[in-house]
């Protein structure tokens, strides 16, 4: 590991990897928002008015804004330390549709607890943190408000999953490819 925090992997350079928090936060979230998405979709087959749904969807709202905490940290990274330039093989249009599925990726990450968290403050029930800590609604009940906040909500996640989808499908491309990109970003 060099005194930057970058790990090293035959045939990439030192400085065309990300960091060991980087790469940490990279793979943490990953497994932790495919996680709670899955949790998600499966809670809609939870019947309503049934004490194991209450006792859900609390965990899954706990569990969204505990990593939407670690999303603002990973956010806060990133922002703070530039990541390593993508190798000169991949081209320009690539590096283009890799931005921006980044920065929609991102914006997905940071939609999906928000919307959650307001969605949940237009309801009567707010938010029991872990099932044991009462976070009061600080707004009022409103069903409309509700639905519009739950709504964004879930189409964050549809929008999300083909995000993340043509994610994995792109890392696996240049896996194949052997170009180091996905080198870049995978634990040794």
């Amino acid at each position: 590991m060099s005194s930057a925090g970058t790990l090293s992997t035959p045939g990439v350079r030192q400085g065309d990897r990300y960091t060991r928090v980087a790469l940490v936060l990279h793979w943490l979230l990953a497994i932790f928002i495919l996680g709670q998405i899955a949790f998600g979709w499966v809670l809609t087959d939870v019947p309503r008015g049934v004490p194991a749904r209450t006792f859900y969807v609390n965990l899954h709202k706990s569990t969204g804004l505990t990593i939407g905490l670690v999303i603002l940290f990973r956010l806060y990274w990133r922002l703070s330390h530039q990541p390593p330039p993508l190798p000169g093989v991949v081209p320009p249009w690539e590096q283009r549709i890799a931005r921006i599925s980044h920065y929609a990726l991102y914006a997905c990450m940071l939609l999906m607890p928000l919307t959650g968290y307001i969605a949940s403050n237009f309801s009567r029930f707010g938010i029991k943190y872990f099932n044991v800590l009462l976070l009061p609604p600080w707004g009022r009940d409103d069903r409309a408000v509700y639905a519009l906040f739950n709504t964004a909500h879930v189409v964050t996640s549809y929008a999300f999953v083909a995000l993340i989808g043509l994610h994995i499908g792109a890392a696996l491309w240049h896996l194949a490819s052997r170009n180091g990109v996905f080198q870049r970003m995978w634990p040794e």
